[in-house]
């Protein structure tokens, strides 16, 4: 592997990473977790998935699932390698949830928390495909 040469005036630093992350539950603006995205620039505040998802109420926190027929909206963010490493540490990404990639509506492609249907049985279901309106909208 050949090794590149910076730019002249880069002081021989790569750009940085950058990754765009879908959120859909607690990393939301107001919600509990948002403080790390503090440093993250806002790409969109109405971002929503393809419908084939499904969103789960889990308490204190929800899931999303790739199996059904729901899009659910969230918050489409572009995050630094050291805000990912960091959502990755909350997600519990890979044991709890795993960090996806996935096409969104608009056909923008992101990265985002997956957990699957086995990790959800018998979680009731958001219907409204919004956290922020869950309880407007669940079934068991």
């Amino acid at each position: 592997m050949t090794a590149r040469k910076a730019p002249r005036g880069a002081r021989g630093r790569e750009p940085e990473a950058r990754t765009l992350v879908f959120v859909y539950g607690t990393l939301l603006v107001g919600e509990s977790n948002h403080r790390l995205l503090k440093g993250a620039q806002l790409i969109s505040d109405e971002g929503r998935t393809q419908p084939g998802f499904r969103l789960y109420d889990l308490g204190r926190y929800p899931a999303l699932v790739r199996d059904g027929d729901h899009a659910v909206v969230g918050e489409v963010y572009e995050v630094d390698e050291p805000t990912l490493a960091a959502l990755d540490r909350l997600e519990g990404h890979p044991e709890l949830y795993r960090r996806t990639g996935i096409v969104l509506a608009d056909d923008t492609p992101v990265e985002t928390y997956l957990m699957t249907p086995a990790q959800v049985a018998g979680y009731p279901v958001i219907t409204t495909g919004s956290w922020r309106t869950r309880r407007l909208g669940r079934t068991p």
